[in-house]
Parts: structure tokens; C-alpha cells; sequence
């Protein structure tokens, strides 16, 4: 069982930076929640493979400063009718 825990918490982290995604796409892409995506790659990951922790750490960071972008734009998509 922690195997499959620990190998799923690479193959989101490898996800997340060969994708540039956000948590919710990754957390819909695996067909789990965002909770477990989160905790998967900002604490288990941080154990097993830090420097994979790194590069998905800057990913979520960008991802982070530019939410309130992307709200705009689908409240803008949301109310426009696209």
C-alpha cells in the first residue's frame, strides 16, 4: 500500500512538471481529489524526491500568483455565454 502512495506521488509530481498543471487538472487527469493531489506533492514528495519537490514547488508557486488571473478570465467566459 505505501508503495503505491509513494509511486503516485512521483507520477503527479512528474505530471505537474511536464505540464506546467494546476492541482485541479492534475487531481481531474488522476481521477482523485485536490486534497490528495496537495498533500501528495507538497509533503510526501518533499521525502521522497526533493529536488522533483523543487521544480513542482516553482510550478505551484507560478500557478498560485496567477489564480486570480485565470478566475477573471472564466468569470469573463462564465458571463459572456462562451
Amino acid at each position: 500500500m505505501r508503495n503505491q502512495i509513494d509511486n503516485r506521488c512521483i507520477k503527479l509530481g512528474e505530471y505537474i512538471v511536464e505540464n506546467a498543471s494546476t492541482v485541479r487538472a492534475t487531481a481531474k487527469e488522476f481521477g482523485v481529489s485536490k486534497s490528495t493531489v496537495h498533500k501528495d506533492v507538497s509533503v510526501r514528495l518533499k521525502k521522497l524526491n526533493p529536488q522533483l519537490y523543487k521544480e513542482v514547488h516553482e510550478i505551484l508557486e507560478v500557478n498560485k500568483q496567477e489564480r486570480h488571473i485565470r478566475g477573471g478570465i472564466a468569470t469573463r467566459k462564465k458571463y459572456k455565454g462562451i
